[in-house]
């Protein structure tokens, strides 16, 4: 089926055209187009992606380099860098990000595992915050003089798949973003200090869900009865009770779990509130401990793909390229799914990203590979500690 077919040709058919056309339509995208269309574009912008192009002239630079491939690429007849930019300009970035989402449950269903020690969806929330400069991204206000825009993210931790994005400058404060999350029942989520809001947090506990969040300092805490602890695994207090404070209380009035950890390898001392008393104290640090990997898929996604240099300079164009950069981790996460391929998502990049215009099959091409060569460094790894 692959016979003759390009690295980037065979592994865009991950890509479901029908849906994205459909997106397409309901936003009126190719409206007016002639050539250069949105499907079009999104392979420009998912091939920039994958070889790791710096700039705008860059990719063009790249793909005119190999213009007479451009048909069988699938990139049309008519990419040069005024079209693109006019296209990240100009065209609805919600075309990109409904696609996006929908790889994203794509790539959850094929990645899904039953491995993680606690069951059930776990979900860590964070924020990372990218510099702009203020006098080209005008729009991006965030100090006196300085720029930048803020990507929410809600990672699911046993798929490894980003499951939310929400996009704000980064004036907006990080608690803001949850209230557009939508809630599962059962599901587990994970909160660093930042995110305490008693509110917000009894939000999570009115729709059945659990959460786990590492407490402030000037926490007010009425313990009313403790729990047995293991010392040995690091577990310190394990209380039940109630916030004491006059506002606090009112914001959430019902039972809450203090659980205080020590760390060894940090010498440093924890204390998290959780709405859940069914799992043990272990279990809850365990949880913490797994915050740690949105860290990770935010410096993992900053260093391999491009959400720092930016192809545009508007709301939309930017919008569009970090889109862009989510479908291409869900794409590199499918394929590699598909062909079950027991690599990282960074070794599966690099050999895609330097073979995009061969034409050996991706299934050969993934598991004939010698990963030594390609390992990704230590500090990038998925490492369970705390800090």
């Amino acid at each position: 089926m692959n016979q003759g077919k390009y690295v980037f040709a065979q592994i865009v058919e991950f890509l479901p055209q029908r849906i994205f056309d459909k997106f397409v339509r309901k936003h009126n995208g190719n409206k007016y187009v002639k050539h250069f269309t949105c499907w079009n574009q999104l392979l420009c912008m998912v091939f920039g992606q994958l070889t790791n192009r710096d700039s705008l002239r860059d990719l063009i630079v790249a793909i005119s380099a190999h213009g007479g491939k451009s048909y069988h690429l699938g990139f049309g007849k008519s990419v040069t860098r005024s079209n693109l930019a006019k296209a990240n300009e100009n065209r609805n970035s919600k075309i990109f990000e409904e696609f996006a989402y929908h790889l994203v449950a794509i790539a959850r269903k094929v990645r899904k595992s039953d491995d993680f020690k606690v069951k059930g969806q776990v979900y860590a929330f964070d924020s990372s915050t990218i510099d702009l400069c203020l006098s080209v991204f005008w729009w991006a206000k965030f100090r006196k003089n300085k720029g930048g825009i803020k990507i929410n993210t809600l990672f699911d931790v046993t798929t490894q798949i980003p499951a939310f994005i929400h996009i704000t400058p980064a004036l907006v404060h990080d608690v803001n973003a949850m209230d557009y999350l939508l809630y599962e029942p059962e599901a587990y989520y994970i909160f660093d200090r930042g995110y305490v809001d008693y509110q917000r947090l009894y939000k999570i506990t009115q729709h059945s869900a659990f959460f786990v969040v590492r407490a402030k300092s000037n926490l007010q805490f009425n313990c009313m009865y403790p729990r047995k602890s293991n010392k040995t695994a690091g577990i310190k207090s394990d209380q039940i009770g109630k916030l004491s404070g006059f506002y606090v209380s009112k914001d959430y009035p019902e039972k809450l779990r203090k659980v205080r950890f020590y760390d060894k390898e940090s010498d440093r001392t924890f204390v998290f509130l959780s709405n859940n008393f069914e799992l043990s104290a272990e279990q809850i640090a365990y949880l913490y401990k797994n915050r740690w990997q949105v860290e990770l898929f935010f410096k993992w996604i900053k260093q391999h793909l491009k959400i720092k240099a930016f192809w545009g300079t508007s709301e939309n164009a930017v919008c569009i390229q970090v889109y862009s950069a989510i479908i291409a981790y869900c794409l590199v996460a499918i394929v590699g799914s598909s062909f079950k391929i027991d690599r990282s998502t960074y070794e599966i990049l690099q050999v895609l990203g330097i073979s995009l215009l061969d034409k050996t099959p991706v299934d050969e091409l993934l598991k004939n590979v010698n990963y030594q060569v390609v390992k990704e460094p230590n500090y990038n790894q998925l490492s369970l500690n705390l800090f």
